[in-house]
């Protein structure tokens, strides 16, 4: 377990924390009610992206650094703040207090617009619970510095345990509307389905895979066959796989599901599920509920580089509002 203390005065900000997978929701806008909080209690992740001010106009960065960022669609702006930040509950930070100037929001909250509003002796975090965004403390990473403390690590649960311990996300929430986590993991599967594919076509099962993927599918790829089938892969489920064909690796929000297409030596992009666990094999990386990022592919394996007529539709997909 890990506790984060103030660089400059040495005061001790947040509780103890075991670090996770960064949610794929953490930047997810949905709907315009409060949302709940974004990380678990006790947990911790780091987000690579640059969060934060100061803020650039689409206009001013341009589409080829756009590109480099991973941003293949126009925005409004984007942030230019420092990567790395370490997102955690608010109910876990200590010994802060709000910085009143920098309380910048949106409509019913704190939006994180203008950067450190939590301060010990410096600012050191930047608070978000406006409606539409998940609720979070970012510390910056300049700001705080780690510190190992002799607390147990949370019990990892297999996939068995999992079965009879944790309760679902639900699909489709009581109000009718579709659940904001499975809305933002379907996004991120979709985007990274579509890179796997490079350009070829992609069938899916009927069912349920097919109502929520396949008009998108149909959409965005060619329709003239041959096709690669896309298939859903991992516990209880077979392992084995035609020659063409995309396989789809759930996990339960705690680690990455890989897409792959067209056989051995396809390679992996990773997605997640907005429910908890971790598949069974070597892991890694801890996730959000207490299990890891599942870390069975060869350590070769990486992420393909989407054909150039399907980039600017992947950052649209992950950060897309469905349902």
């Amino acid at each position: 377990m890990t506790v984060f203390a103030c660089v400059v005065c040495d005061a001790v900000l947040s509780a103890p924390l075991s670090q996770v997978a960064l949610p794929v929701r953490a930047r997810q806008t949905w709907g315009h009610g409060l949302l709940p909080v974004l990380m678990e209690a006790a947990t911790y992740a780091v987000d690579p992206e640059p969060f934060g001010p100061p803020w650039r106009r689409w206009s001013e960065v341009g589409e080829n650094e756009a590109a480099a960022r991973g941003v293949f669609a126009p925005v409004d702006s984007l942030p230019f703040g420092d990567p790395g930040t370490i997102v955690i509950a608010p109910g876990d930070t200590r010994g802060t207090v709000l910085i009143p100037e920098r309380c910048g929001g949106d409509c019913c909250g704190l939006d994180g617009r203008d950067g450190p509003k939590l301060a010990c002796e410096q600012p050191v975090a930047t608070r978000i619970d406006d409606c539409s965004l998940w609720q979070a403390v970012r510390f910056a990473p300049h700001a705080v510095r780690r510190i190992p403390t002799d607390d147990p690590a949370p019990r990892t649960a297999d996939w068995q345990a999992l079965a009879t311990e944790v309760q679902p996300t639900p699909l489709v929430n009581p109000s009718g509307d579709w659940s904001p986590q499975w809305a933002a993991a379907a996004g991120v599967a979709l985007a990274h389905l579509l890179a796997a594919s490079d350009g070829t076509p992609v069938t899916v099962p009927d069912g349920l895979v097919a109502d929520t993927l396949r008009r998108t599918l149909d959409t965005l790829l060619p329709l003239e066959p041959p096709a690669n089938t896309a298939s859903l892969a991992g516990p209880g489920l077979p392992r084995s796989l035609p020659p063409t064909s995309c396989s789809s690796r759930g996990i339960r929000g705690q680690g990455k599901r890989g897409s792959r297409c067209g056989g051995p030596a396809a390679t992996n992009a990773p997605a997640y599920r907005p429910t908890r666990g971790y598949p069974p094999g070597p892991s890694r990386t801890p996730a959000a509920g207490g299990g890891l990022a599942e870390g069975s592919e060869p350590a070769a394996a990486v992420s393909p580089q989407p054909s150039r007529r399907l980039r600017h539709h992947l950052r649209i997909l992950s950060d897309c509002r469905w349902g």
